[in-house]
């Protein structure tokens, strides 16, 4: 084994960016019971191993809770008997693969005869224990460990960097190794990782300490907050969109003569209605009849491919759809026979009564179901309660500072858990919700409009969209006086995209938000006034009645600082997920640190930071986030293996800055083009699950145990260009400009684009489009590329239009 290059990252840093110096040294010493180091060395002597194999056993598991890694190097200097000065460390690699500390004792003795070279930021100074000769210092150590016996008897000395550790992580970490060491030396047949090495202040401060606010809850649901505004305000304006606007009034009515509808069919307690409609006033009034009978929201975008349409209906059980006329004609296709469709103006003309249903519903009981992707290739339905629905709603209102009178912005798509709040939250203050109509998301001048004429105080986008904002605002600059806070969703926010954001508009706040459909939607804020002192933009706190562990794999705490899954507690964690019991049991449980609460265990990877708030490091599994859509990329792997032809297939993340993070497959087997994979594809998935680009392999690279070698295809991801083939350069002074534009939002050579080149084949997606519309100043809408994506076409279109 050969470590090159920048060691690695070991010790958690735990030192406030404000409080960060040049890098500088300090010591601390904990002393250590002479009692203990009597057993240490009795333990060495009986087990042959010697009393420094005790010490490189505490000092493995030390270093492996602390970077979550079980195979590491450190740095060693070995004791030295004659009493000459010790050598420089030599680097030494470790594994935490065994079960007892005994057995880790017996692998750390025989470590000792196998040093690697290479670099590393840990080392353990057993070189001299008299500290007569210390070993030499290496700017790159972080942090050294030496055992010296003194006047006072035998200590543990900690040397650490101060840019790295304040005084209080580096007293944390002493107590570990003084955990390991009594752990050792009283159950050496024990696991060596059944136990953990956390002290009480410690795990009391991450169970409860970095909890989110205990608040009361009122002991009503979404609907009773909205009908008491509505009896409140009947004239005022709840709703707007497309130029029509409801009051508070004539929202419930609506709202009352759907859930009687829905009353008068029996459907039963809990009974899942889904929702297809396009995003308007029918639908919120939808929503919030469902609320009002009794039953749980389950959306569905109408533009849903049949076959998932047809596969989401049926696993959640739903027993009537509410649509609306001209809704999708696939809807009957993909609704089993006997299911109800009920459309909105049909309910609206059965003549039922406009007043409030008065249905008793319970805290506990099911308020909405939530699709997202699944790794098997079945989507699956998480299920959330009112009181974590009402719990998320009071959160979003609180930080975001929503207010009676103040239009919050919905925007989102039905399918993604925000758009739920973004539709209700101003409706329990008396605020007012303004639906964005499509056409205008994809214009983003007409958006920005839309923003400004509707005075939205309260936006929520994902970065990508919030960058295109950005550039157009960059050329075209608008002040947009109402908006307060603007919310940021579904993908890792940068920290280069707040710089722009607060040098843009140093008076509007702007929201890191994170959660997950399975818990209620977001689970941490952090609310920004200026752009954030560290190099990533952290998750923030947990909100109101949540709490928020990093765990290891046997659930318990890990270190502060340390690299842990992100689990959850608390009202927030939903019931699992619908008629799944099986994918329910592996990330529902009970939390073994709060008895009587559920536990989510989310498979993202994170860890605290000294201000209390979470940083996010990434997925534990082939889970990701494309534009702010949850995807697994085994369901998308299933789809494309049931294609004609292919008999084997495989998807990949790909992240580049030309193209972004975007999805690659690939598969062997079938001959059919790569447009008729990809349009096969789409009669199942949605289009942000369907790969930019799918190449052909004769067979698919395994790794040596035979598995699909996911990160070789990988490196062949990064390097596949576009279409094959000569490409014809652009002929036509408009041909030539349009090039240039596409080439700078594609961010590609110019001259790799030719005339018969498709913009969205070349890696354009419909934020890229807009963005190409901008940059031809408006000299074609989106709806014209995406109905005439090719290179020359396009061009034609531009020069037939001036020509008239």
């Amino acid at each position: 084994m050969t470590i090159t290059g920048a060691p690695e990252r070991l010790i958690p840093r735990w030192a406030r960016p404000q409080a960060a110096a040049p890098a500088g040294t300090a010591e601390l010493s904990r002393a250590l019971p002479v009692r203990l180091a009597a057993r240490i060395r009795l333990l060495g002597r009986r087990s042959a191993t010697g009393w420094e194999a005790a010490l490189l056993a505490a000092h493995t598991v030390v270093l492996s809770a602390l970077s979550g890694e079980r195979a590491l190097v450190t740095g060693y200097v070995p004791p030295r008997a004659d009493g000459t000065a010790p050598e420089a460390p030599r680097a030494r690699s470790l594994e935490v693969d065994t079960e007892s500390w005994r057995e880790l004792l017996t692998a750390s003795h025989r470590s000792a005869d196998r040093p690697v070279e290479g670099a590393f930021e840990t080392v353990l100074d057993l070189g001299d224990p008299e500290g007569a000769h210390p070993a030499p210092e290496d700017p790159a150590v972080v942090l050294t460990t030496a055992l010296r016996y003194g006047n006072e008897g035998p200590a543990l000395l900690l040397r650490y960097r101060t840019d790295v550790l304040d005084t209080e992580a580096a007293s944390r970490i002493a107590g570990y190794y003084r955990a390991a060491l009594d752990q050792l030396v009283s159950e050496p047949d024990a696991p060596s990782r059944r136990r953990g090495l956390l002290g009480e202040a410690e795990l009391r401060h991450q169970l409860d300490g970095l909890a989110g606010p205990a608040v009361e809850l009122p002991d009503r649901r979404f609907h009773e907050l909205f009908e008491e505004q509505a009896a409140a305000r009947p004239t005022e304006t709840a709703a707007s969109h497309a130029g029509k606007d409801w009051t508070y009034g004539e929202l419930n009515a609506y709202a009352n003569r759907i859930a009687h509808a829905l009353l008068a069919r029996d459907l039963g307690h809990e009974a899942v209605v889904a929702v297809v409609t396009e995003r308007n006033l029918d639908w919120l009034a939808s929503v919030i009849a469902v609320f009002k009978a009794g039953a749980a929201y389950l959306p569905i975008e109408p533009h849903a491919p049949a076959d998932r349409m047809a596969r989401t209906l049926a696993r959640s059980g739903c027993r009537l759809v509410l649509t609306e006329d001209g809704g999708p004609g696939h809807l009957q296709e993909a609704a089993e026979p006997g299911l109800e469709l009920l459309t909105v103006t049909a309910a609206y003309g059965e003549g039922r009564p406009d007043h409030d249903p008065a249905v008793p519903v319970g805290p506990d009981q099911l308020a909405y179901l939530y699709f997202t992707s699944g790794s098997t290739g079945e989507p699956k339905g998480a299920m959330c309660e009112h009181a974590g629905f009402v719990n998320h709603l009071y959160a979003k209102i609180e930080d975001q500072g929503i207010a009676e009178g103040q239009v919050v912005a919905q925007t989102a798509p039905q399918s993604f858990d925000i758009s739920l709040w973004q539709l209700v939250a101003a409706l329990v203050v008396g605020g007012r919700t303004l639906i964005v109509e499509q056409d205008a998301i994809l214009d983003v001048d007409r958006y920005l409009d839309t923003i400004e004429q509707g005075e939205v105080a309260v936006l929520q986008a994902v970065p990508s969209y919030l960058e295109v904002v950005l550039a157009r605002l960059d050329e075209r600059p608008r002040e947009l006086p109402a908006l307060r806070c603007v919310s940021v969703t579904g993908e890792a926010l940068k920290k280069e995209l707040t710089v722009r954001w607060f040098a843009r508009f140093p008076h509007i706040g702007l929201m890191n938000a994170y959660g997950l459909t399975e818990t209620s939607d977001d689970t941490n804020h952090e609310v920004m006034t200026d752009v954030p002192e560290r190099d990533s933009v952290p998750l923030g706190a947990p909100v109101r009645n949540v709490t928020v562990y990093v765990v290891d794999e046997n659930l318990r705490p890990v270190p502060l600082g340390a690299p842990g899954e992100i689990a959850f507690s608390g009202v927030c964690v939903g019931r699992g997920y619908v008629n799944d019991p099986e994918r329910t049991a592996l990330a529902f449980g009970d939390d073994p640190h709060r008895p009587g609460s559920r536990l989510y265990r989310s498979g993202d990877f994170g860890r605290w930071l000294p201000e209390g708030k979470l940083e996010f490091l990434g997925r534990r599994d082939a889970q990701v986030k494309i534009r702010g859509f949850r995807i697994e990329i085994g369901e998308i792997e299933n789809q494309l293996l049931r294609l004609p032809g292919v008999r084997d297939g495989a998807v990949v993340v790909v992240e580049s800055a030309d193209e972004g993070r975007h999805l690659v497959g690939f598969q062997a087997g079938s001959s059919e083009p790569v447009e008729v994979l990809r349009a096969g594809l789409r009669r199942t998935l949605p289009e942000y699950m369907v790969p930019r680009r799918i190449a052909r392999l004769d067979a698919l690279p395994l790794t040596p145990n035979g598995k699909t070698d996911k990160r070789a295809l990988t490196v062949l991801a990064a390097g596949l260009g576009g279409p094959d083939g000569e490409r014809e350069e652009p002929r036509t002074a408009t041909e030539r400009r349009l090039a240039e534009a596409w080439a700078s939002v594609l961010r590609v050579p110019v001259d790799t684009i030719g005339r018969g080149d498709s913009f969205f084949e070349q890696g354009g997606t419909s934020l890229s489009a807009v963005q190409l519309v901008v940059r031809m100043e408006r000299a074609f809408t989106l709806r014209d590329v995406l109905q005439n994506p090719g290179l020359a076409e396009l061009a034609g279109l531009v020069d037939a239009r001036t020509t008239n």
